[in-house]
């Protein structure tokens, strides 16, 4: 694939999906669409003006920022609230409530602030408010799941404008880390006069909209703010609509109930494209997935199991037959336009005799059983995956959860919740590799399986090095050390997929994050 005007474009030939499913013994039934979808024509009656209705899989999980941890939630509360920093529409870091920023020393970092901003309740948004929302989420009472501050250990104000940032140890991609989770700043005023509970209920940010009500489970719905820095947005009205089964979410799109259905599987897309008023786009995005693989118990203990997993899955395969060639294999799990990704790292040679002759040689010659968890939104992925390793000899039975169970078994403090291999992705936010590998890899972390002193060395080095060449040299290292050691099988990021309605104009940026404030409607 090759990256052209900012989509990727397939420039091999694309096998038909249902051949390629034979080839991979693999069994993936169609998505059923309700009939409203069986016919052509625009949608009658769709309202007109600067209403922007915008569908989601989920509801936020809170609208507190600081107690969440999840895509779904921070792309609803991006609008409300600003971010120190911020991704620009190339994917380059660029200022948002922070002007500029400058290493001071290893374990400090300073911000000149934005002048004249204040909360939509009026109260200002200073210094003071920066060092308060920081250390909100280091509190422990808060109970943050956000992790990507973890070397933080406290904030100081210089002036009314300017903070600097202390840190245990250097941490070299910290203004990366604030363009989203870490970053969001809120009103102390606001919060110690209302509590966290009602500030959760009527949450008052500095961002581009405002909040205005939250019906859960059918819509939460904001008003633009006329005095933010980066001008009034385009949208007088955002709504957010919870729809999580694909065919309910395309339905919709179709009758006018929704301007622009995000978070679309290829299939559902695939499924839509050809009707009349419908556009379907897809962008370069940086959200990877991969199987984490249990090292330390059962089969996986033994490299050459693992290395045989890494064979049988047949990724260009997948992306064919699955992903209708929407995503581009990621061969070690640092994607494609994400810093530290090493273009010299080849994935593996898929081969089924490989893969058979290595199980033999681990002691496992009629191959072995196994299971495979996953959500259930990525059930066709799942079931495509358990059909290739089969052909290996490895009986895979997928076991899929609703999205709720499998964030919490994720997430909890048993690694071995989600049994022995696990289908899961990461969004990649920060596009810097660290994000893939913070929480996988060193053998301290919550979701490690896998005890090497090298690679916790190397996470080390990449984490903690002032130097870019010594990031990208141990982002090197590591990469290869994952490919010989195989605790993971690196599959795919896949693009960022939308359907939207003629009257609907927008373009997401790398990251996938849904900032609307660049969003147009025609009435």
């Amino acid at each position: 694939m090759e990256l052209m005007k900012g989509a990727w474009r397939v420039t091999h030939p694309v096998m038909s999906r249902r051949g390629a499913l034979r080839l991979g013994g693999l069994a993936v039934p169609a998505l059923a669409l309700p009939a409203v979808l069986t016919g052509c024509g625009t949608a009658a009656g769709a309202p007109s003006g600067g209403e922007l209705r915008v569908a989601q899989t989920e509801d936020p999980s809170t609208l507190d920022p600081h107690k969440q941890g999840d895509m779904i939630t921070m792309n609803v509360l991006i609008n409300i609230f600003d971010t120190l920093t911020a991704r620009d529409t190339r994917g380059r870091l660029a200022p948002r409530l922070a002007l500029s920023w400058q290493v001071r020393s290893p374990t400090a970092w300073r911000f000149k602030l934005r002048r004249g901003v204040r909360f939509h309740n009026g109260e200002r948004c200073d210094a003071a408010a920066v060092k308060f929302s920081i250390e909100r989420i280091l509190d422990p009472a808060t109970r943050s799941p956000i992790v990507e501050l973890r070397y933080v250990k406290s904030v100081s104000v210089v002036d009314e404008h300017t903070v600097d940032i202390h840190t245990t140890q250097h941490d070299p991609i910290l203004p990366d880390k604030l363009s989203l989770f870490g970053g969001v700043i809120v009103p102390p005023g606001y919060i110690a006069e209302v509590g966290d509970a009602a500030f959760a209920r009527k949450p008052v940010g500095t961002g581009p909209f405002r909040f205005v009500s939250w019906l859960r489970d059918r819509e939460l719905r904001m008003r633009r703010h006329p005095g933010h820095f980066h001008g009034t947005p385009n949208v007088r009205e955002l709504v957010f609509r919870p729809l999580p089964n694909p065919a309910s979410s395309l339905a919709a799109l179709q009758s006018g109930e929704v301007d622009l259905v995000t978070g679309l599987t290829p299939d559902a897309a695939r499924q839509l494209s050809g009707y009349a008023g419908v556009e379907l786009e897809n962008h370069p995005g940086t959200r990877a997935a991969y199987l984490n693989l249990d090292t330390e118990s059962g089969p996986l203990r033994d490299r050459r199991v693992r290395q045989a997993l890494n064979h049988a899955v047949d990724v260009p395969l997948l992306i064919d037959a699955v992903l209708d060639g929407k995503a581009r294999e990621v061969p070690a799990m640092v994607p494609h336009g994400t810093f530290g990704f090493d273009a010299s790292v080849k994935p593996y040679r898929r081969s089924v005799r490989t893969a058979r002759r290595l199980l033999a040689e681990a002691g496992h010659p009629d191959g072995f059983t196994t299971t495979l968890t996953a959500s259930n939104t990525d059930a066709q992925v799942a079931e495509a995956i358990s059909g290739l390793l089969d052909r290996a000899g490895i009986r895979a039975r997928v076991e899929l959860l609703d999205p709720g169970t499998y964030a919490s078994r994720l997430t909890s403090d048993n690694r071995r919740a989600l049994g022995p291999l696990y289908l899961a992705a990461s969004s990649v936010w920060t596009l810097d590799g660290s994000s893939m590998l913070q929480s996988n890899v060193r053998s301290d972390r919550r979701q490690s399986r896998w005890t090497s002193d090298r690679a916790d060395d190397l996470i080390d080095a990449e984490e903690l090095s002032v130097s870019p060449e010594k990031r990208a040299k141990a982002f090197s290292e590591l990469q290869q050390l994952m490919l010989d050691e195989a605790p993971f099988v690196s599959l795919y990021q896949q693009d960022i997929i939308l359907a939207r309605t003629t009257r609907a104009h927008w373009t997401p940026i790398i990251n996938g994050a849904l900032a609307m404030e660049s969003a147009e409607v025609s009435r």
